[in-house]
């Protein structure tokens, strides 16, 4: 089997309005953009819909709407939706690319500027945002997309402040990662992503993903850990983890049938990798997710009810 270069991603070449000193942006997917790849500008990603499995640097995590999270220069990421056959998702990503100058070259004239250099240095490994942050950094983004002129540069200041104080995130790349940046290489691994993922529920080779890069075993080996962060038994394993966390919470499917369906041969292999994962077994993790979704439920009900009081006041 031999890899076609026909879709590997390429670096990202950017181009801003000269009348405006970020991009803003919404694109579908699938789409050209929507792919393995990098570049020297700072990208804030927003997530509008559907579910998934988000990949930046060598972390692997699963999304869903509202999903917030800040790229830093050159650092690889991607957004893999589950989509049914020629599904197309409208306005999936909504998208703000900056360059790190528009942060750092004022701190010249404006001091309070360099207050920012601590989370710009860490957003180089990636930061995903989480509860109250995530919605209001959504709103924001919106709003931007709605504005103009001075004051859609005043609302981006105001999200680069709610990111940057917020402690609900965390850090996604490991310190260490350092891919090789180049168009082959991207291409490769954008191949044997795609490749894995369409294999999930059944059997996934490393010797076929060897033949989509071109390469024998042990060099791919080599070549994947250090371009993923992790050797390939254990990448294949975080997906069929992150996989079977999805249908856990989501579907009634019993655990047994999960564990078929996401591509293991028997149950205490499941459990063991699961475990291994994630630090409870399957049937734990159903159990907490099923508990989490009432609690979020209570909330919401909670917060319907506040206004409307609030409205009949």
């Amino acid at each position: 089997m031999s890899r076609s270069v026909k879709n590997a991603p390429d670096f990202e070449s950017i181009v801003t309005d000269p009348s405006q000193s970020f991009k803003w942006h919404v694109h579908d997917y699938p789409c050209a953009i929507a792919r393995w790849n990098y570049h020297p500008e700072y990208e804030i990603h927003l997530i509008t819909c559907s579910h998934g499995r988000q990949f930046v640097g060598d972390y692997i995590g699963e999304f869903g709407p509202g999903n917030l999270v800040l790229a830093g220069s050159n650092l690889p990421h991607n957004w893999i939706s589950d989509l049914k056959p020629g599904e197309v998702l409208k306005g999936r990503d909504m998208v703000i690319q900056f360059t790190p100058d528009l942060l750092r070259s004022p701190a010249g004239l404006f001091p309070e500027f360099a207050e920012l250099e601590p989370f710009l240095a860490d957003a180089l490994r990636g930061f995903e945002f989480f509860g109250e942050t995530a919605e209001i950094g959504a709103d924001l983004m919106r709003r931007i997309g709605a504005a103009r002129g001075f004051q859609r540069l005043m609302l981006f200041f105001q999200l680069i402040d709610a990111l940057a104080r917020t402690k609900e995130r965390k850090l996604l790349a490991s310190e260490n990662y350092a891919p090789n940046l180049d168009k082959a290489t991207l291409g490769v691994v954008h191949d044997v992503i795609s490749y894995i993922l369409e294999n999930l529920s059944g059997t996934v080779r490393l010797s076929e993903a060897a033949a989509i890069a071109g390469m024998t075993n042990s060099a791919f080996s080599r070549f994947f850990k250090k371009n993923t962060g992790n050797n390939f038994v254990d990448y294949v394993a975080k997906l069929r983890i992150g996989r079977a966390c999805k249908l856990l919470a989501e579907t009634t499917t019993p655990v047994t049938d999960i564990c078929f369906e996401v591509g293991y041969a028997n149950i205490s292999n499941f459990n063991r990798h699961f475990r291994k994962e994630r630090g409870v077994t399957p049937s734990q993790y159903k159990k907490l997710s099923m508990q989490r979704a009432a609690a979020s439920m209570d909330r919401a009900t909670r917060a319907f009810e506040r206004g409307r009081e609030a409205h009949r006041g």
